[in-house]
């Protein structure tokens, strides 16, 4: 097996040569929160496959729809053409997003989301006669690795290779409320360290910004880097003021894992574009929307002639079965409380972090909503561990030796699991967590 792995399948994020002691677990079926290799042994799925699954694997309700559609249609061109799953999300999406969000352009993943609102704020600006090429972004953000998207990431692990090829983006400093400058707490917070993004927007001339882009709560990538809503409050006043695009990507923390349906709904903002992904499906296809209002729109409407029409598309925009997919995961949030039934396991959550914190080698633990981080420091002397010792993947490991699926963000380890985890899961995970940290020291 391990010849085949090295000689066959290119794996994502991840050094070939790693797997020549570390071969890749060979999943062959899932349940629930639960994951099975090829010799029975079961895995909690505490990273929800990529931030993805929502509701377990292979959930009843979701096989359901999707075997009924998959004998009706599979697939259609989008342009030209219709079919009722499409029409009916997008009346679904516009009615639970936030205020003024009422279009919706269908595309196949998260990057693809990214270059869609990218390209429609940029030719936007063209066709209301104001050329706007810069993009301001923050440190340490991810949004995709096209290369748009990539452009617009601030972390320079993904985009150093990749530099000669991007477009220009201006790049602010981002919220660190883990060691904040200003001695606050998210409590007290009024977003002081906006100023860097503002200092940013004014520096290049908001006449030239065409864009700004974040991750709503938490920049996932960055380590779990999480800020509270006051941060989203004031950039929206500031875009507003200096009429520049707000892009809110949700690809990551939408459809309840900030314990809100979206993440902008904690600060009360519409942004011009809502980027989903990810959970948009439960975890089961490749689907994304992009959602904007009717000024953007608006901007597009005219004929064909003027050359206005947004000219962007992917071969499986819009594919039926990720619609019906998208409209049950929805159903599912409306009719069965699963908002107001999270709130007992984001408390379980909280309460195994609190004991954790409470290790020698651990250190800034944080939570939003059900999603819960913390960083590993050497216990000895409280200092980060030598990045050379890979000590986050090591606890992994450890963690997936030990029936507990975990990807660490350098020496960054996360809990990101299914919406619907029971809360024993998540004490015997704490327990496993607590019992690996302890053999690090």
């Amino acid at each position: 097996m391990a010849a085949k792995y090295k000689s066959k399948i290119w794996y994502p994020c991840s050094q070939m040569k790693d797997f020549e002691d570390t071969p890749p677990i060979k999943i062959a079926r899932g349940k629930g929160v639960f994951l099975y290799d090829t010799k029975g042994k079961r895995y909690f799925d505490a990273i929800s496959s990529w931030w993805v699954n929502l509701f377990g694997h292979s959930n009843p309700d979701l096989n359901r729809v999707l075997k009924k559609q998959i004998d009706r249609l599979e697939h259609v061109i989008l342009a030209g053409c219709t079919h009722e799953p499409a029409i009916k999300l997008a009346d679904e999406l516009t009615n639970a997003a936030p205020k003024g969000l009422t279009k919706v352009f269908y595309a196949d993943n998260g990057s693809s989301a990214v270059e869609v609102a990218l390209k429609m704020s940029f030719q936007y600006w063209r066709q209301t006669a104001r050329t706007r090429k810069i993009f301001v972004a923050l440190r340490g953000g991810y949004h995709g690795e096209t290369v748009g998207a990539l452009s617009l990431g601030g972390m320079a692990l993904y985009r150093k290779v990749f530099e000669p090829l991007l477009i220009d983006v201006k790049y602010a400093d981002a919220p660190k409320c883990t060691d904040c400058p200003y001695g606050l707490n998210k409590e007290s917070c009024a977003a002081e360290c906006l100023s860097s993004l503002e200092d940013c927007v004014r520096l290049a001339g908001a006449a030239n910004v065409s864009a700004v882009i974040v991750e709503p709560l938490i920049q996932c990538a960055n380590g779990m880097n999480m800020y509270p809503p006051a941060y989203l409050k004031k950039l929206k006043s500031f875009c507003l003021k200096e009429n520049v695009h707000l892009i809110a990507d949700e690809i990551a923390v939408g459809f309840g894992r900030t314990g809100r349906l979206f993440a902008c709904e904690h600060a009360g903002i519409s942004p011009d574009f809502l980027c989903l992904s990810k959970g948009i499906t439960g975890g089961y296809m490749p689907f994304s929307a992009v959602l904007t209002g009717d000024r953007i729109y608006d901007a597009f409407y005219a004929d064909y002639a003027t050359g206005k029409a947004f000219l962007h598309s992917h071969s499986y925009t819009g594919n039926p079965l990720a619609c019906v997919l998208a409209l049950e995961v929805l159903r599912k949030f409306n009719e069965e409380n699963v908002l107001e039934t999270l709130k007992e396991r984001i408390s379980v959550m909280s309460n195994c972090l609190e004991e954790i914190s409470l290790l020698k080698n651990v250190r800034n633990t944080r939570q939003t909503g059900f999603v819960a981080a913390f960083d590993l420091v050497n216990g000895r002397n409280g200092s980060p561990y030598d990045t050379k010792l890979r000590i986050g993947r090591k606890a992994a490991l450890s963690m997936t030796k030990s029936g507990y699926l975990m990807r660490p963000l350098g020496d960054t380890l996360y809990l990101m699991p299914p919406l619907i985890t029971p809360t024993k899961v998540l004490l015997d995970w704490k327990k496993a967590m607590i019992k690996v940290l302890r053999k690090l020291n």
